[in-house]
């Protein structure tokens, strides 16, 4: 390990390694510090891989890459305690590649890989490295401090990828300390079960897999979600909820998971089922109000760091991790062409991210975090209210249809306040617009 490169990479994430695959494939000289015993040993992730930009850069990645399963099915339902309301999906088309650009994948194993890739490209990639702080001159950035032998390292440029607890962000200023309200903590479990029983129970063929999201009383009625998505011979299954409301309800993470897996919706898609693994982490779900600044001269943020997630229903991140990481990369090639690693040389990052869906979809779903708070209902009241509506409608009694349809809507109307109801619909549009 030398003590000078031309770009200092903190994080082996997907920003970090797109950036480090993009920068060592261009000639420049790359070192990337990652805190964990390897790539993806501490990256919990529940969610899917969407791809678009990683088959620009590998194309025809999943050939090679340790990918679960394509995902052709996804399911949105709503739970009261007893009862579920489901809207279900299924595409043939996406059995073709490139596949939907959805795969879901085990991190620890896709961002081993993934690090490999850049390392082959010629990045060096140092584990059990903990960066404590920024090497400054003036405003600018100029390396950073590695709680390590021969910890001060220089570059020309440090791109942070550090994730969603982004204390060095924070430590330097470019970041305040993150609303609870807006960062949601994500708890999962994976448990496996045989590669067969998983298509059986969840109608799939070899290779096919399926993304389950859970509202309502996967939460006991509190905002946030609950999921389960099928890898090959696992299924990754927790919930994510806002750190604010587990703070003020007093709720403790692994009791919300627990009670979710009991739901008679959810337990039939585990039984038989063997815990391997519990993890946990956060995710900045604050959307487009609450981005910090990107640059400064000699540093960009990318990623969770940098609070690139869009917290509507389309849950993405990594593809929005991986486009920050490349444009990240494009900027310092020009900046190194220029000799110049001055903010408003690397501001370039900034105007790619706004031209690209990035800050494209941010600032179309800008009101989402702030909206699913003030619809409490959303969570329980609604799905309360309509899951009795619809029991009501299909139980089977020798009442006249006439009666039982009056007294089902009169039940409901004292539940839910039908001018409520259509208000928060409204307000709901942009989380599937």
């Amino acid at each position: 390990m030398s003590d000078r490169y031309d770009c200092i990479i903190v994080g082996a994430g997907p920003a970090g390694i797109a950036a480090a695959y993009k920068l060592a494939g261009a000639g420049l000289s790359v070192l990337v510090f990652e805190r964990g015993g390897f790539p993806g040993s501490k990256n919990m992730f529940g969610g899917i891989l969407y791809s678009t930009i990683l088959n620009r850069l590998i194309p025809e990645f999943w050939k090679e890459a340790p990918v679960e399963r394509h995902v052709v099915r996804r399911r949105y339902s709503f739970l009261s305690k007893d009862s579920e309301a489901a809207f279900d999906l299924k595409f043939d088309a996406f059995n073709n590649p490139p596949y939907n650009h959805s795969f879901t994948v085990l991190r620890a194993r896709f961002d081993k890989w993934f690090a490999k890739k850049a390392e082959e490209a010629g990045a060096v990639v140092v584990t059990e490295a903990v960066v404590d702080d920024f090497i400054t001159e003036g405003e600018r950035v100029q390396g950073v401090k590695v709680r390590m032998e021969g910890g001060t390292v220089y570059g020309d440029v440090v791109i942070c990828a550090e994730g969603a607890n982004s204390l060095l962000s924070e430590k330097i200023g470019m970041k305040k300390r993150p609303d609870p309200a807006n960062m949601v903590l994500g708890v999962k479990e994976i448990i496996s079960l045989p590669k067969g029983v998983i298509e059986d129970r969840f109608s799939l063929e070899d290779g096919e897999g399926a993304a389950l999201e859970f509202f309502g009383e996967a939460l006991g009625g509190e905002i946030g979600s609950g999921f389960i998505y099928t890898n090959r011979e696992t299924l990754s299954v927790g919930i994510g909820c806002p750190i604010s409301v587990l703070k003020e309800k007093g709720m403790k993470p692994y009791e919300l998971i627990e009670s979710f897996k009991r739901h008679p919706s959810v337990k039939n898609f585990l039984r038989g089922g063997k815990i391997e693994e519990y993890s946990a982490r956060m995710i900045p779900e604050g959307g487009y109000d609450s981005l910090p600044a990107l640059t400064r001269d000699g540093l960009l943020l990318t990623g969770d760091c940098a609070g690139l997630v869009n917290p509507s229903l389309y849950k993405e991140g990594t593809n929005l991790a991986m486009a920050s990481g490349v444009f990240a990369a494009d900027t310092v090639i020009e900046a190194k062409e220029k000799g110049d690693f001055s903010k408003a040389t690397l501001d370039g990052y900034v105007k790619r991210l706004q031209e690209s869906f990035v800050l494209k979809d941010l600032k179309r779903y800008r009101d989402v975090p702030a909206t699913l708070h003030s619809v409490p209902g959303f969570f329980k009241e609604y799905p309360e209210g309509i899951m009795e509506l619809l029991q009501g409608h299909f139980t089977v009694t020798e009442e006249s249809k006439e009666d039982v349809h009056r007294e089902i809507k009169r039940l409901f109307r004292d539940k839910v306040s039908i001018w409520r109801l259509v208000r928060d619909i409204y307000k709901l549009r942009r989380l599937i617009t």
